[in-house]
C-alpha cells in the first residue's frame, strides 16, 4: 500500500467529523484539561505561520488525550476593532494594494470580491476559507461546537458584565492620559490596529527651553542632565518651522509639531510660516548655562520628531560627534548660510561627567573603537547606545551640577528634571520610540484624550497579578520575568474605541471596547457557548453572569452552565505569541485574577516564536507567504505538522524552507514504506535476544524523553526522539541483528507500535493508518507508552554503546594504516585494570584520592607508574561520564561482551575476531595487549 497523504488524510478527517471525534464533554471519562490559543483575527488569510501557532497546543490536546485525560480545545474569532473595517473599506475604494493581497496572496474569486464588501462579509469569508479550512485540513483536534465571533449579541452580554463588574470595583476610570491615536481615523487604537510600529513605546521628552528674544526654541531629549553639555544647536534647513503662541508662551517648533502638541492638549495658534534655512546661523540661549549656542544646518534633523529642533552634545553622543566632524569639514556649505567657518571649527565638545573605561571624551573614543566614519555607518546606533547605558549606569556629574556632583546619571537625572522643570527651564511632550502607522494607512500619534482606563497600577490588583504569575507554568521559566516586568511598568491602559466591531461601552455607547480589552476572559466562555442557542440575549444580564460564575443567584439556566464552567475551569496551558507578553497575556492574568477565585487562576502559559519563510519574515502585504491549504496539497498535513513541529521548540523562531520540508516527506515515505513491511510481515515471538533487548531498552529510553519533553511542551525534543533518535537506533539493529529471526520480528514490531503512539499527536493521520493496520483500533485509542521494567537495562545499552564505539576504532584503525585485515585480534585489560576503574569510579575524579585508594591494592601498587598513568586516564574517563553509567559498567564483563558480537564484527569486516583478555601467556604477536584499558580495548590487525 503506497503513502498517498491526500486519500489517507481526507479518510480520517471525515471519520473525524462523522465521530464527533474531539467535542468534548464533561460526563466524558478523564480528567478534565483545557488547553486554548489566541483566537485569530480574520482581516485576512491564514499562512504558515498562523499553522504553528495552531498546531503547537493541538499535539499537546493530543498527547493529555492519550494519557487519559478528557480534553477540551476549542477555538473562535476576533473580529473586534477596525482592522476589517479598515480593509473593507480599502476594497470598496478599489486600492490596488489591497485588491491584490485578496487577489493574488489569498486567492479570493473575482465574483467573489463583493461579498467581502461588509465587515462581517469579509470576517466570515476568511473563517470558512481559510481559517476554519486550513485548520480542518491539518487535523487540528478542536471542539467546534463553541464557535463564536466577538460581535455575536450574546457575547457582547458576556463582556458588558465583565465591564459592569470592573467599573463597580474601581477599576476602570474615566481621565486624559497618552493615548496612540490614528491622525486618519481620529481615534485612539491599540497594537492590534497597527501596520507598523507595534510595541513602540511611548517616550516622555524632557523640552530643553532654548531662547532667542523672547521665542522659544523647545529642544527634546531623553537625556536632560546633559544641558550643561551642549554646544550648539541644528534645524533642518529644507523643513517648514512656525511660531505658534503654545498655552502662554511664543515656541519655534516644526509644521509637523504642530499638530503632536495640538493632540496633547496644548492650546496652539500659528502665528508665523518660515523655513528651516531662516533659522541657520542664529542664537539661542541655554536656559541653563545662560550661554548662547549656534544653531546649525542638519538634514538628519527629522521634523516629524518631536519638536524639529535638536540640541548637541557631541562629548556624549555618537551621533553628534560625527555630526559635528561632519560639519566643521564642510566650508563651502557653512559659507552658503553665511556662516564662518573658524567659528565653527572653534566649537569644542564639553565632558559633563567621568565614566571609567573612557577618555575625556566618551562619544569621541566609542566611535573611533567601532571605526564609524560617518552619519550612515550602521554601527552608529549601536555605539549610541552602550554608550548611553555605560553613562547612565556609570558616569559621574561633575562639579557644574552643584549639588548632584559625583552622582550617577541614573540617580541624579530625575531630580535633576524636576528641579529645572519648576524653575520654568524644561518642559515635556510625549514621542513614539519609533514610526507608527495605522492599519487604516494613517499616521499615528502620541495623544492626550479623555476616554476610560483600565486602572492597571491600583496596587491591588497589580499585587494579585503578580500572584498569578507566581502560581502558574511559565514555558520557558524564563518569561516568567518578563511577566512581572509588564507588569512593573503597566499604569493605565485605554479601554475604548470611537467606533468598529466589538461591544459598545454599557454606559456610553458611543464608545466600543477596544480588541485588546475585550480578549481577556473569552477563554471561559468557551465553556459554555455552545449551550446558548436556546438562551434569549436579553436574559444574559448581569444577574445571570454573576450566578454562573459566584453562584449568587437562583437562574437554573446560569447554575447549569456554571457546572460545566465549573468543570472546565482553569485552563491548564495557554499557548501564544512571545510578543503578547506585554499586554494579551499580562491582561489575561489581570482579569483572571480579579474576576474568578484563586482555584480557577491560569495554570500555565506557553509561549511560542515567530516564523521566518526562506529566512526572511513573511509579509501578506507582499504575498511573502505559503498558504496552509497550498502546502497540504503538496506534502500532505502530516508533514507540514511534521516539520513545523521539529524544525524548533515553540518558543524558539524557526524557519520553513521547501527543501527541508520537502526532506521531511521523504523521511515519512521511508517511515511508511518499513512500517508496511512489518505490517505485511510474520508477527513472530518473544525468543529475544542480547541485541533486541538492546533495542527495546533504548525503547524505554525514548518514551521517558518524550514524556518529559512533552510535559514540558518540548515538541521538538519529544519528535525528535521518537523519529530520529529512534531511527538512529534502528538503522545499528538492522545492521547488528539478524532480521529473519522470530525474536527480531517480534522486537520490530513491538518498537513500532510504541513509536506509532508517541508520534500520533505529530502525524495523526499516519499513525492513526498505521496503528490500525497493526491492531485494528486507531492509536489514539490507545494509551501513553509507560516504561516496561523488564526492558529497561542500562546495563546492556551500556554494553553494546562498547560495541558500537569498538566499530568505530577498528574502523579508524584500518582507515589510517590503509589495511584490509584478515584477522582482527581485540585485547581487554587486566584484572588489575578493572580493579583500578572501580577503585575510580567508586572515589570520584579526585586524582590524588583516586591514586591514594588505588595503591590499597598490592596488584595496583606492584605496578605503580603503570597504574599512576592509569588512574589518571581512568580519572578523566569519570569524569566525562554520569555516575549511574560508572554502576553499570562496573558490571559489564568486556570480554563477554566483544565474545557475543565477534560473529557480527567478522561480517562488518570480512576478517576472523579474535578476543583476548591481557595477560602473561596471552597470544600478542604485535605487543598490542598492555594498551589495553577498561572499556578501550586495544586492537591488532592482521
Amino acid at each position: 500500500m503506497d503513502y498517498e497523504p491526500g486519500t489517507l488524510e481526507e479518510k480520517w478527517r471525515s471519520r473525524w467529523r462523522e465521530q464527533g471525534r474531539y467535542e468534548a464533554d464533561p460526563d466524558d471519562p478523564g480528567d478534565a484539561t483545557f488547553v486554548t490559543v489566541p483566537y485569530p483575527y480574520p482581516s485576512g488569510g491564514m499562512h504558515i505561520g498562523h499553522a504553528r501557532t495552531y498546531t503547537v497546543p493541538d499535539v499537546w490536546a493530543r498527547y493529555r488525550r492519550l494519557q487519559g485525560d478528557n480534553v477540551l480545545f476549542p477555538l473562535a474569532w476576533h473580529v473586534t476593532g477596525t482592522p476589517i473595517v479598515g480593509a473593507v473599506e480599502r476594497l470598496k475604494k478599489g486600492e490596488e494594494d489591497q485588491l491584490s493581497v485578496l487577489r493574488d496572496t489569498y486567492n479570493v474569486p473575482e465574483k467573489e470580491l463583493k461579498d467581502l464588501e461588509t465587515p462581517m462579509g469579509f470576517a466570515r469569508y476568511f473563517i470558512e476559507n481559510h481559517y476554519k479550512n486550513g485548520m480542518q485540513q491539518l487535523g487540528l483536534s478542536i471542539d467546534w461546537r463553541r464557535e463564536f465571533t466577538t460581535n455575536d449579541e450574546k457575547y457582547s452580554k458576556f463582556i458588558t458584565w465583565q465591564y459592569e463588574t470592573l467599573r463597580e470595583r474601581g477599576l476602570l476610570e474615566k481621565g486624559y492620559h497618552p493615548v496612540r491615536y490614528c491622525t486618519n481615523e481620529e481615534q485612539p487604537v491599540t497594537d492590534h490596529d497597527l501596520l507598523e510600529g507595534e510595541g513602540a513605546d511611548f517616550q516622555e521628552y524632557t523640552l530643553i527651553k532654548f531662547e532667542r528674544e523672547g521665542t522659544v526654541f523647545p529642544m527634546a531629549t531623553l537625556r536632560p542632565e546633559t544641558v550643561y553639555g551642549v554646544t550648539n544647536a541644528y534645524v533642518n534647513p529644507e523643513a517648514e518651522y512656525v511660531i505658534a503662541a503654545v498655552d502662554d508662551e511664543e515656541w519655534l517648533i516644526s509644521r509637523e509639531a504642530v499638530e503632536k502638541f495640538d493632540l496633547q492638549r496644548r492650546d496652539v495658534d500659528v502665528r508665523v510660516e518660515m523655513p528651516g534655512a531662516a533659522l541657520v546661523g542664529e542664537r539661542v540661549t541655554n536656559p541653563v548655562t545662560d550661554e548662547a549656542v549656534l544653531i546649525l544646518p542638519a538634514s538628519f534633523v527629522d521634523p516629524d520628531n518631536a519638536t524639529g529642533v535638536v540640541m548637541s552634545v557631541p562629548a556624549h553622543s555618537p551621533d553628534d560627534w560625527v555630526a559635528l566632524e561632519e560639519i566643521k569639514a564642510d566650508a563651502d556649505r557653512l559659507e552658503g548660510y553665511g556662516i564662518d567657518p573658524d567659528e565653527v571649527r572653534a566649537i569644542e565638545p564639553r565632558a559633563i561627567l567621568d565614566i571609567e573605561g573612557y577618555g575625556e571624551y566618551p562619544a569621541g573614543d566609542i566611535v573611533e573603537s567601532y571605526g564609524i566614519e560617518g552619519q550612515d555607518d550602521e554601527a552608529l546606533e549601536q555605539a549610541t547606545q552602550e554608550l548611553y547605558n555605560d553613562e547612565f549606569r556609570e558616569g559621574r556629574l561633575r562639579d557644574m551640577y552643584g549639588p548632584y556632583a559625583d552622582e550617577t546619571v541614573q540617580d541624579a537625572r530625575e531630580n535633576f528634571r524636576e528641579e529645572h522643570r519648576a524653575a520654568g527651564h524644561f518642559d515635556a511632550m510625549y514621542e513614539f520610540s519609533e514610526e507608527v502607522v495605522c492599519r487604516c494607512g494613517g499616521d499615528v500619534e502620541v495623544s492626550e484624550q479623555e476616554t476610560w482606563f483600565l486602572r492597571y497600577n491600583d496596587e491591588d490588583w497589580r499585587e494579585k497579578a503578580k500572584r498569578a504569575v507566581a502560581g502558574m507554568d511559565a514555558i520557558p521559566d524564563h518569561t516568567r520575568d518578563e511577566y512581572y516586568h509588564t507588569i512593573d511598568w503597566l499604569e493605565e491602559w485605554p479601554c475604548i474605541r470611537n467606533y468598529g466591531l466589538g461591544t459598545r461601552l454599557p454606559w456610553d455607547p458611543d464608545f466600543v471596547i477596544e480588541p485588546l480589552s475585550d480578549s481577556t476572559i473569552y477563554m471561559s466562555y468557551y465553556t459554555f457557548a455552545h449551550r446558548l442557542e436556546d438562551v434569549p440575549a436579553d436574559q444574559m444580564d448581569r444577574e445571570f453572569f454573576d450566578t454562573l460564575f459566584y453562584g449568587e443567584g437562583d437562574d437554573e439556566t446560569a447554575l447549569a452552565l456554571r457546572e460545566e464552567w465549573d468543570h472546565w475551569y482553569p485552563v491548564d496551558y495557554r499557548c501564544s505569541g512571545n510578543d503578547l507578553i506585554s499586554n494579551h497575556l499580562t491582561f489575561y492574568l489581570y482579569h483572571h485574577a480579579e474576576l474568578f477565585p484563586e482555584p480557577k487562576w491560569p495554570q500555565g502559559i506557553t509561549i511560542m516564536g515567530m516564523g521566518l519563510l526562506e529566512g526572511e519574515a513573511m509579509s501578506s502585504s507582499k504575498g511573502h507567504v505559503v498558504l496552509p491549504g497550498e502546502a497540504i496539497d503538496r506534502y500532505g498535513a502530516d508533514t507540514v505538522r511534521f516539520f513545523l513541529l521539529n524544525s524548533a521548540e515553540p518558543w524558539q523562531d524557526y524557519d520553513w524552507r521547501a527543501d527541508q520540508v520537502s526532506t521531511a516527506r521523504r523521511q515519512l515515505d521511508r517511515f511508511w514504506n518499513r512500517a508496511q513491511v512489518l505490517i505485511d510481515g510474520p508477527e513472530g515471538d518473544r525468543a529475544l535476544r542480547r541485541i533486541d533487548r538492546w533495542l527495546l531498552s533504548k525503547l524505554q529510553s525514548i518514551v521517558v524523553t518524550a514524556t518529559e519533553a512533552m510535559d514540558g511542551f518540548e515538541t521538538r525534543t519529544a519528535s525528535q526522539a521518537a523519529f530520529y533518535d529512534l531511527e538512529e537506533h534502528l538503522r545499528w539493529y538492522r545492521r547488528r541483528a539478524d532480521l529473519d529471526r522470530p525474536g527480531a520480528a517480534w522486537t520490530l514490531r513491538t518498537v513500532l507500535e510504541t513509536r506509532l503512539v508517541v508520534l500520533a499527536p505529530f502525524v495523526p493521520f499516519l499513525a492513526n493508518e498505521l496503528y490500525e493496520q497493526m491492531t485494528g483500533a486507531p492509536a489514539e485509542d490507545a494509551d501513553w507508552p509507560t516504561v516496561d521494567p523488564e526492558f529497561q537495562s542500562p546495563q546492556i545499552e551500556a554494553e553494546e554503546e562498547l560495541v558500537r564505539a569498538l566499530v568505530d576504532d577498528i574502523g579508524e584503525v584500518i582507515d589510517v594504516t590503509g589495511t584490509d585485515p584478515s584477522t582482527i585480534r581485540i585485547y581487554t585489560g587486566a584484572a588489575w585494570k578493572y580493579r583500578a576503574f572501580e577503585v575510580v569510579a567508586e572515589t570520584g575524579p579526585d586524582i590524588g584520592e583516586a591514586m591514594s585508594q588505588a595503591m590499597q591494592y598490592d596488584s595496583i601498587r606492584a605496578r605503580s607508574d603503570e597504574a599512576a598513568d592509569l588512574v589518571e586516564e581512568l580519572v578523566e574517563f569519570v569524569r566525562e561520564r554520569p555516575v549511574e553509567q560508572l554502576g553499570w559498567l562496573e558490571d559489564v564483563d568486556e570480554q563477554e561482551v566483544y565474545e557475543e558480537a565477534a560473529r557480527f564484527l567478522g561480517a562488518e569486516f570480512d576478517a576472523e575476531i579474535e578476543v583476548y583478555q591481557e595477560g602473561p601467556d596471552v597470544y600478542d604477536p604485535a605487543d598490542k595487549a598492555a594498551n589495553a584499558v577498561p572499556f578501550r580495548p586495544a586492537i591488532h590487525l592482521e
